[in-house]
């Protein structure tokens, strides 16, 4: 089986590209429109709109992070035993994973729904990590 007809390799690329898109939609968000919505907020709003716009990077940052390991595997590039390492997984659990609002604040509603989608996506990442680690399916 190819690489192009290997499912696998088709999903972690499509994947990678919706990280990749949302990451894009995120730093468009925090470039053109953070400033101007946070204008609308109160301090305490602001704050907590801040922390969160930062776990959504957070968030993206190690999801590009695993797919790109995941990549260099389907290369060929790293062993699959070497990827299931702990330094190679997916990290930042404590607040990447976190889906409520630090405080009982109102945040933008575009923030709200990139924090939503980076949410779902990390998730799905988090569970293809846990398959790695699981003897049976390694």
């Amino acid at each position: 089986m190819t690489e192009s007809t290997n499912p696998s390799v088709a999903y972690f690329d499509n994947t990678f590209e919706e990280a990749l898109a949302l990451a894009r939609e995120t730093r468009n968000y925090v470039v053109y429109q953070d400033a101007v919505e946070a204008a609308k907020l109160d301090p305490a709003e602001r704050l907590v709109a801040s922390c969160e716009s930062m776990r959504v990077t957070a968030r993206l940052g190690q999801i590009i992070a695993w797919l790109l390991v995941q990549k260099a595997v389907h290369a060929g590039e790293l062993s699959r035993d070497a990827a299931a390492g702990e330094p190679y997984r997916l990290a930042g659990r404590k607040v990447c994973a976190v889906n409520e609002l630090i405080a009982d604040e109102k945040i933008p509603l575009r923030l709200a729904e990139l924090l939503e989608r980076s949410h779902s996506l990390y998730t799905r990442i988090e569970r293809l990590d846990a398959m790695l680690g699981d003897p049976v399916l390694h």
